[in-house]
């Protein structure tokens, strides 16, 4: 099963559904495990409860109650400085590899320039929805 770190936007946009709610579709079912850590959720509630998206407070209470419920979170070991135009970013690549991920999903330029770390590809939300309609 792939273990995988949704970057901010893509979490954000999968819990908004359209397109990439196809994803939050697919972890409801078991299709993969999400692979967080504190500063990831923590970013992720931040964007959440902007007023711009008009989530009310319960839907934003029962996105990370299933957080805590079903993702797996980690403890990263080792700080990363690989995505330098955005250092906030570095946290989900961190995440990644002490979560021994099959990948990072996001929609953020800054990561998939990087295209992959450490074996980790580094892919967009149409990708890992293409790789999951396959499996």
């Amino acid at each position: 099963m792939n273990r995988v770190v949704l970057d901010t936007n893509i979490f954000v946009s999968m819990a908004l559904g359209g397109q990439v709610g196809k994803i939050n579709d697919e972890w409801r079912v078991g299709k993969f495990i999400l692979v967080v850590s504190e500063d990831i959720v923590s970013e992720y509630l931040d964007v959440l409860q902007r007023p711009k998206l008009h989530l009310k407070s319960r839907t934003i209470a029962a996105i990370v109650n299933r957080v805590y419920r079903k993702a797996e979170f980690v403890i990263p070991e080792e700080k990363i400085f690989v995505v330098l135009a955005d250092t906030t970013d570095n946290k989900f690549v961190e995440a990644a590899i002490k979560g021994k991920t099959n990948y990072i999903v996001s929609g953020d330029k800054h990561l998939l320039e990087l295209k992959e770390y450490k074996s980790i590809p580094i892919i967009t939300a149409r990708e890992f929805i293409d790789i999951l309609e396959v499996e």
